[in-house]
């Protein structure tokens, strides 16, 4: 059974457009919990495969090291999503910022 805020947190990741990513520190935030961006990552860490969990990058726009950092990056590419010449996101123009 999944905890409220894990809940919350993949309910988060279902509303990230194509083309756009967000930090684990921006869901804690949404998720109603700003200090709990490493939660977000255990949250992520047994997220169902059908959300856009590739959209989840660190605050400096790094795609997060794992098993699955060469496969996020080619999904984000292949959404359009830019990256900086050190492999970073361009944060300024591919950070979704939410309205409400």
């Amino acid at each position: 059974m999944l905890s409220p805020f894990h809940e919350q947190v993949y309910r988060t990741l279902e509303r990230i457009p194509r083309g756009k990513v967000v930090t684990y520190g921006q869901i804690a935030s949404m998720a109603g919990k700003p200090r709990a961006a490493r939660e977000v990552g255990w949250a992520m860490h047994n997220c169902p495969g059908h959300l856009p969990w590739h959209r989840v990058v660190m605050a400096d726009g790094s795609v997060a090291a794992g098993g699955y950092a060469d496969m996020r990056k080619a999904m984000l590419i292949d959404e359009g999503v830019g990256f900086l010449a050190d492999g970073r996101v361009d944060m300024k123009d591919f950070r979704w910022e939410p309205e409400n």
